[in-house]
Order: C-alpha cells, then sequence, then structure tokens
C-alpha cells in the first residue's frame, strides 16, 4: 500500500495541487455553469439553464427569468450532461513495460503509476464513476481516489471475482460474506467459461442461487458473467446483472426483464479491443489464435444481440464496457457501437451510462442526473451526440464532486 501510494503521488502532485485550489474555491463559493442544451440523465433535454453547484453539489437549476446567477463557467454551444458511468471495467488492467497485458518484472512502482494513469485518462474521458469487477489493487486505488490522494472517477469494486466452480454452495456463501468482510462493493461471479473457451456453463443452479442469495442476504449486488445456459440459470437465481450475454435466445432476454434484471450487453470496444491489441495479448492464457477466432466470430454476435436487446419490452439495458488493458481513456467508443450497429436511440444510450446506471448500483439519489441534491458531476461534449453519436469522443469539459478536472471549453471564466 505504501508504494502505490509514494508512486502515485509522483504521477498525481500537479493535478491535486488545482483539485486542491478548486476544492476550496467550490467550498468558499457557489460555481453557476450556462448551458443552452443540457441533458438531464433521464432522458430529458433542457434548454438555456444555470446549474448552480455549492459544496460539491447541485443545489439548484435556474431556466427562464430565474437563471440570474452570475456565471462561472459558460458551456453555450456545448452539449452538458451528468459523468458518465461504466458499470464494467477492470480498471488496474494494462500493458506493462514490455508492451504485454502482463509483465513479470513489472515493479510495483511501475504498475502504480499504470493505474493512476488509467483512472486519469477514464476521467478525462468523462467516466465519473466506474464500477471495476475484479482484481484485489482495486480497493487501494478506489480508497486513495475516495481521500483525494490521487484523481480519478469514484470507485466501487468487487474486490476478486469468484471464479472457482468446485466449490459447494455452503462455500460460495463463505466467499460472498468473506467478500463482504474485505469491503467489497458488489460481488462479481463467472458463471461461464471465456468466450474464447466457448462460453459453456462453470456453475450450477444450486451453486448460483446460493452465491446470489447470500449476496443479496449481505445487501450486496451481483454481476454476473454469463454465455448459453447460464444466462437462464443466472437469471433464475435472482442475480443482479447479466455481463455479456452472448448467445442469448429471445426466451433469455423476455425472462431477464420480466426479473426485472439488469442486463449489459457489451456491443463492440471489449472485442475490438482485443482484436486491435492482439499482439499484446497473444500467447496469455486463453489468448490463443483459436481464442481470437471465437472473438472475431462473437462480434457479429454481440451486434445482433443487442440489436434484440433493444427490442425486447421492459429490458434494463447499463451501459458497460469490460473496459480493459488498451481501452481505458475509450470506454465511450462503446456508445458509437450501441447506436451505430445495435441500433440504440442515442437518447436511450445516453440515460443508459446515466440514471440507469446509477439506479442498477443503488446510487440513483446521489449521481447519474442533473438535478438538486444530486453530486455535481457534471462534462459537456463538443457536439451534439443526438444528432452526431461521436460527439462522444470530442469531451471537453469534466467536473466531479464540484471539482474540475477538465477545461477546455472556448469562452469560459475561470473562477
Amino acid at each position: 500500500m505504501s508504494t502505490f501510494k509514494t508512486a502515485a503521488r509522483l504521477l498525481a502532485f500537479s493535478s491535486l495541487l488545482i483539485a486542491a485550489t478548486l476544492a476550496a474555491q467550490t467550498a468558499a463559493r457557489p460555481i453557476v455553469i450556462q448551458a443552452a442544451t443540457a441533458f438531464d440523465g433521464r432522458g430529458q433535454v433542457l434548454h438555456n439553464v444555470r446549474i448552480v453547484v455549492e459544496n460539491g453539489r447541485i443545489a439548484r437549476i435556474e431556466s427562464g427569468a430565474k437563471a440570474k446567477s452570475p456565471v462561472t463557467y459558460n458551456l453555450t454551444g456545448l452539449t452538458v450532461l451528468p459523468g458518465w458511468i461504466d458499470t464494467h471495467v477492470h480498471i488496474t488492467y494494462h500493458f506493462g513495460p514490455n508492451g504485454r497485458a502482463q509483465d513479470r518484472d513489472e515493479t510495483p512502482e511501475q504498475a502504480a503509476l499504470a493505474y493512476a494513469s488509467n483512472v486519469w485518462k477514464t476521467l478525462q474521458a468523462g467516466f465519473t464513476t466506474v464500477q471495476s469487477v475484479g482484481s484485489p489493487p482495486d480497493k487501494p486505488l478506489r480508497d486513495a481516489i475516495a481521500a483525494g490522494v490521487i484523481p480519478g472517477p469514484r470507485i466501487l469494486t468487487a474486490l476478486r471475482p469468484i471464479t472457482d466452480g468446485q466449490l459447494t454452495p455452503d462455500q460460495l456463501r463463505e466467499a460472498v460474506r468473506k467478500l463482504k468482510a474485505d469491503g467489497a462493493d458488489l460481488v462479481k461471479i463467472f458463471a461461464s467459461k471465456s468466450i474464447r473457451e466457448g462460453g459453456g456453463p462453470t456453475l450450477t443452479q444450486e451453486q448460483l442461487n446460493a452465491a446470489c442469495g447470500e449476496a443479496k442476504a449481505q445487501g450486496l449486488r451481483t454481476l454476473v458473467h454469463a454465455y448459453r445456459d447460464s444466462i437462464h440459470m443466472a437469471t433464475a437465481a435472482g442475480c443482479t446483472q447479466i455481463e455479456h450475454g452472448t448467445y442469448a435466445t429471445d426466451d433469455d432476454l423476455k425472462l431477464m426483464a420480466e426479473r426485472g434484471t439488469w442486463f449489459d450487453p457489451q456491443a463492440g470496444l471489449v472485442i475490438q479491443n482485443y482484436l486491435d491489441n492482439k499482439q499484446r495479448y497473444l500467447g496469455i492464457g486463453n489468448y490463443t489464435e483459436e481464442g481470437f477466432k471465437m472473438m472475431e466470430q462473437a462480434l457479429p454476435l454481440d451486434f445482433e444481440l443487442f440489436r434484440r436487446s433493444v427490442a425486447t419490452p421492459g429490458l434494463k439495458i447499463v451501459f458497460g464496457t469490460d473496459a480493459v488493458a488498451g481501452a481505458h481513456g475509450h470506454n465511450a467508443e462503446e456508445f458509437i457501437f450501441r447506436v451505430r450497429d445495435g441500433h440504440q436511440q442515442p437518447m436511450a444510450a445516453m440515460v443508459s451510462a446515466n440514471s440507469l446506471a446509477a439506479e442498477s448500483m443503488g446510487l440513483a439519489d446521489q449521481i447519474g442526473a442533473l438535478a438538486p441534491g444530486m453530486q455535481a458531476d457534471i462534462i459537456a461534449l463538443d457536439g451534439d451526440p443526438l444528432r452526431d453519436i461521436t460527439a462522444v469522443r470530442r469531451v471537453v469539459y469534466v467536473m466531479k464532486g464540484g471539482v474540475v478536472y477538465r477545461n477546455q471549453a472556448a469562452g469560459e471564466r475561470t473562477p
């Protein structure tokens, strides 16, 4: 932990000076953002408003004749919306000094700097909250960001995934209780093999019932890596959210909708990232030539699945990227895949990464919307994603908790 803190501070020192100054100013006086066009995160468009931020939260939104507070940041000409939420990342995964996804010669200092770089790039891309689902270093990283040691999105973490298909139901219950005791925010369960291995089931219905039932009893949500038959089993077990879902049938999608199960079907970014960085992964574990061939075959299936998911009444689709090494800071590319290839409406895509994602995490009263009382997580795009979804690549303003971490907006007045 000390090595992590020392290395991370070296990278973040200058950013912290800026953040500390802005935080002090935030506490001293309100920040007022002028927006001609703002999405409220719940599907509505606001026009000609001033968003008043006090003590890190949205105090009020003024419009029309009531919009008289002196402007701090003039974001007229941009699209303003709540900071995005990614419900599925692996925030510590990175390429080592050898350029590969694994580097046994990497020092702890080098790893810590890579973690700090990942969270900074993610925040700069407009993602103010992420859910990281499976790496022990997530916890110190989460806590360092929360304590203001380094800048980054707020992190919810599963700490370590449950992957052992040989555990008995009682052992699975104990594993869930241990995660709770260790400070996990949620539970990640692998109910299927990797897509590179065909995605067959690895847990039985009894095992899933035990794991998801115990998590619910402990007040923890469950995200389940599931393909094929595991999709139905995890839904029937009352698990909170299904990840991936390749090979899901229409009946699987309907059952998820009926049970209120959240669904995060990655539409393209994760597989495209693997294909683009093939030489950095090839030869590691199941990243074989055959494994890459299976991912290539799955990509059009995922587009088709996403189209069917969008067409399923009542199915709650949230935004998640499964961002791994090579994808951090590029999370917004998933919006483009979802709209262009998955035929999702642009506003629905935005909402999936705002209020819907917040609701799936149990944080709907804290993040994901522009409304009084919410955390002041506010971003601005150079362009209108309802007309051109590639505008998501052009994030020019990022505020998290009332602190501005990026400001490339023209014509602004700084405090």
